[in-house]
């Protein structure tokens, strides 16, 4: 999710195409044409420029609902849907099915397999979502930054933390039997998966948020060429 002021002026953008199965964006006020995973224009006047990210979470109805129960959802455009013009319900299974055009070197994984990217101080890495239903939360670092990567109990919504608290790195556990799911820290805190101190002296203290991307391996490698892919186990 981008911002759409570039350089003080909103811009309205398009569906121009698709690259290797991500979107092509185009913005109706200077023609240029920009990237939907990076948010870099790639082609026209404003090649180069970058639109600003927005910080968003993949989560599931149920997880989202839970956490938000006065939100709203948006309602779908009933002449769009009557025009059969929104993506049919099976619309991700039939990707997979489709050719993947990019070519990557030495592929770690499956090109389709489900991973999940972070980027940190300018190093990049991905937690296939397998191991991360193996070994829930993961502790790892990342560019020098010690992070915790956790999936909530509907096996589905991730989410990515900074694992410091007050300047101080914290380990984390999964809290036994806990629905919805708790963690402790090292210290005897427990948080939530919102990243929230549920108790003691934190109590209301938020983690750092970090920004995942659930996205499949082919496209994560594409647009992160240096990435790490963590093995499970590793600390």
């Amino acid at each position: 999710m981008w911002e759409t002021t570039v350089d003080g002026r909103v811009l309205h953008f398009h569906l121009a195409g698709i690259n290797n199965q991500n979107f092509i964006m185009r913005d109706e006020e200077t023609g240029s044409w920009w990237q939907q995973v990076t948010g870099e224009a790639i082609v026209g006047p404003l090649k180069g420029k970058r639109l600003k990210p927005v910080f968003v979470d993949e989560l599931t109805f149920g997880t989202w609902k839970r956490e938000q129960p006065q939100a709203r959802v948006l309602r779908p455009d009933e002449q769009i849907a009557a025009g059969g013009k929104y993506a049919p319900a099976d619309w991700e299974e039939r990707m997979l099915g489709v050719p993947v055009a990019t070519r990557i070197s030495a592929p770690a994984l499956d090109k389709r397999e489900l991973v999940v990217g972070i980027n940190v101080n300018g190093t990049a890495l991905a937690y296939p979502v397998t191991a991360l239903q193996k070994q829930n939360p993961i502790i790892d670092k990342v560019g020098g930054t010690p992070v915790i990567v956790l999936m909530s109990e509907d096996g589905q919504s991730v989410r990515a933390f900074e694992r410091k608290v007050d300047g101080q790195e914290r380990e984390f556990f999964l809290k036994p039997n806990s629905s919805p799911m708790r963690l402790i820290d090292d210290r005897g805190t427990e948080w939530d998966f919102t990243g929230m101190a549920l108790n003691g002296d934190l109590a209301g203290k938020q983690l750092p948020k970090i920004a995942v991307l659930k996205d499949y391996w082919f496209d994560w490698k594409t647009y992160n060429p240096n990435t790490v892919v963590y093995t499970l186990g590793d600390r």
